[in-house]
């Protein structure tokens, strides 16, 4: 049996404001196999983004333990959290944060020359993931000629370019209206399947959440 790409066990996070302690993850536990999409489910302000900055390994001053592919990455250094988000993680936020003086083609080109790809190699993945998201015709447009739907294409085909263990994504179709919203998911959730990558996703959207293959529900700070 494969290993989880991801062990979380006992997570905890507090922050001080005005003088007061505020526990925003409280013991949290979850295990997430190779190839399985999880949803993470609940309303703004519960946790969600908080947890996918663990798994992410995008700050410190957890508690707990944090494994990404076996690793043990609880209390790394930086760098060699950084080695580990790009050798393992992609990441979708809701705002897609593509640079602006770059074309779509070189957003997803980017990130793969950053993690020693060749740059032919890394423009033929570009061109695949893009024409597979509709957007075979937009390839030399800057985010700014792109429509919201077609910019948060162009942060997907980035987030799964370097084929990673573990895709995050933060209500990565919550700037999108609900037609758009659906379709983006689809082929988010299609290329994902595709190429065998796990995914934890945070939505608010009961609806959404409901065409992963798993719901985990999180409520002030624990997951039920």
């Amino acid at each position: 049996m494969s290993d989880p790409v991801v062990r979380l066990a006992g997570l905890t996070r507090s922050f001080e404001q005005g003088g007061e302690r505020i526990d925003v993850l409280r013991g949290v536990d979850l295990t997430i196999m190779p190839g399985e999409i999880v949803a993470l489910l609940g309303p703004s302000g519960t946790g969600k983004s908080t947890m996918l900055q663990a798994v992410g390994l995008l700050e410190g001053g957890f508690g707990g333990r944090i494994e990404i592919a076996g690793v043990d990455a609880t209390h790394l250094p930086s760098s060699e959290r950084t080695s580990l988000r790009r050798s393992h993680l992609g990441f979708v936020y809701q705002f897609h944060h593509l640079l602006p003086d770059f074309n779509a083609e070189e957003n997803v080109i980017l990130p793969q020359l950053i993690a020693g790809a060749p740059r032919e190699g890394a423009a033929a993945r570009a061109r695949e993931l893009l024409s597979a998201l509709g957007l075979g015709h937009r390839l030399t447009h800057r985010p700014s000629q792109l429509s919201g739907g077609e910019q948060q294409r162009v942060a997907v085909a980035r987030a799964l370019a370097n084929r990673p263990q573990l895709v995050l994504a933060d209500e990565p179709t919550g700037n999108l209206d609900e037609v758009t919203s659906d379709k983006v998911l689809a082929q988010f959730l299609e290329l994902v399947r595709g190429q065998g990558s796990a995914a934890l996703v945070a939505t608010h959207n009961e609806r959404l959440a409901a065409r992963m293959d798993r719901i985990v529900r999180i409520h002030e700070g624990v997951l039920e």
